[in-house]
């Protein structure tokens, strides 16, 4: 009987310790292999098959399909520019010019990894959608309330964005963390 308890003890901490490792590897670790560029992250193994088991469980989990770095890098950030966690409740400035590729888009995704319902029907401003500065730059401004211009509707409470860069040029290929990327401001908040 005593045999018994200690395998079951046993096993219920295997279970638990295996579920731990899971949550913190696949679901809050690190991509692997990770670039910073200002705010934004990337990974130089999503879409590969260097990538491994945790990255590949990690893109299952939030992002649903990885293409290789020559056909798409993908940039994601948690925080502005200035390190703060975005927080739904207040208004950001988004700032950038045409990053290096032959396509590319920049898009809210609330904390369960899916886009932000509004009533706009706006998810995200790309190559197509953003409209420009007469010098070529763009500003997008990310609030709960309706802007002029480019505008990317949030909710409150976390979330965060992805750029996809489409095609993306040989430097970015080459030097991921030097590409020209938008930041991010605070304006203000309720």
């Amino acid at each position: 009987m005593l045999r018994a308890r200690k395998i079951l003890a046993m096993l219920i901490v295997g279970v638990a310790l295996g579920l731990a490792a899971t949550w913190a590897t696949a679901i809050r670790g690190s991509m692997g292999a990770g670039v910073k560029n200002g705010p934004w992250a990337t990974s130089l193994y999503t879409g590969s098959s260097e990538g491994g088991p945790y990255l590949r469980a990690q893109i299952a989990v939030h992002g649903l399909l990885a293409l290789s770095r020559e056909e798409a890098m993908y940039y994601t950030t948690l925080t502005d520019s200035d390190g703060a966690v975005f927080d739904g409740r207040c208004k950001y400035r988004l700032e950038g010019r045409d990053p290096p590729s032959r396509w590319w888009s920049i898009t809210a995704y609330g904390p369960d990894d899916f886009l932000i319902p509004n009533d706009a029907d706006t998810y995200s401003v790309s190559t197509n959608s953003v409209v420009r500065n007469q010098d070529g730059s763009f500003v997008v401004t990310l609030s709960r309330a309706k802007a002029d211009g480019n505008w990317i509707p949030i909710v409150p409470g976390r979330f965060d964005l992805t750029i996809r860069l489409y095609n993306p040029q040989a430097q970015v290929i080459a030097d991921p963390a030097q590409v020209p990327l938008p930041v991010v401001k605070k304006v203000a908040c309720e």
